[in-house]
């Protein structure tokens, strides 16, 4: 299969930033330019690209669509876009700047029938379920509103309800880890792959070196997002690659 390494950055006013935890008073900056850290990206061999619009997550009026249609533009290859979408006018919007997929949140566990209009509308090829989740005493429950809500269904419950509109990607993040460079929860992947053999789900959450990437290589994952490892040169999109591939 393809080398799944998707480089990831957060962008809050145009800069690239990396928030602990989902915290935004703890932002670390590490650019303005997101456009040539993109580049780099494809120009090592990255596939697919994922942009976070935290400044839209946090206020839909700030969201960053012309921006992310210029880096869209730029890019060398397909850019999936997310952050605190709650409309179809956003996905529209997104869509029509150049995104090659929209990651859907919180509105996935909070309004299920909405979302699976969605889905009906734009094509569940269109669309990826972000269910970032919360593991207490085995049970995978999924967290809301920037994490300070947990849903009542679980996360295989939630992938379940959507599998009737036709779920195809799903980006599930083990909070605990994320943005801990501390490895990927490779146990869940795993379980996950095999239970819904039919979705491509996209690994987030705790990637800090090459052994992590070569943790979930019979994984089953499609994906894996790389953020905070790649902006603090703790490896390349190149070696990544080369390390999957072998």
């Amino acid at each position: 299969m393809p080398a799944p390494i998707i480089p990831a950055l957060d962008l809050i006013d145009g800069k690239v930033v990396r928030l602990h935890q989902g915290d935004y008073g703890r932002a670390t900056q590490y650019t303005a330019d997101p456009a040539a850290a993109l580049a780099a990206y494809a120009a090592q061999g990255a596939q697919t690209l994922h942009l976070v619009d935290l400044s839209g997550a946090k206020d839909p009026t700030r969201r960053q669509t012309a921006l992310i249609g210029e880096l869209v533009a730029q890019a060398a290859c397909p850019i999936q876009v997310g952050g605190g979408i709650r409309s179809a006018a956003e996905i529209a919007a997104l869509l029509d700047a150049g995104a090659a997929r929209v990651v859907i949140g919180s509105m996935a566990v909070r309004q299920p029938e909405t979302v699976k209009n969605w889905f009906a509308r734009f094509g569940a090829a269109r669309l990826v379920l972000a269910l970032d989740i919360r593991i207490e005493g085995g049970v995978k429950r999924v967290a809301v509103n920037g994490w300070q809500d947990t849903a009542a269904l679980t996360l295989e419950e939630t992938i379940a309800a959507y599998q009737s509109v036709g779920l195809a990607h799903v980006l599930c993040t083990d909070i605990s880890r994320d943005g801990t460079l501390t490895g990927s929860n490779t146990a869940l992947y795993r379980e996950l792959a095999a239970a819904f053999p039919d979705i491509a789900f996209q690994a987030s959450g705790g990637i800090g070196t090459l052994t992590d990437i070569q943790a979930l290589q019979d994984s089953g994952v499609a994906g894996i997002i790389v953020g905070r490892a790649l902006l603090e040169n703790k490896f390349t999109v190149e070696k990544a690659i080369q390390c999957w591939n072998k």
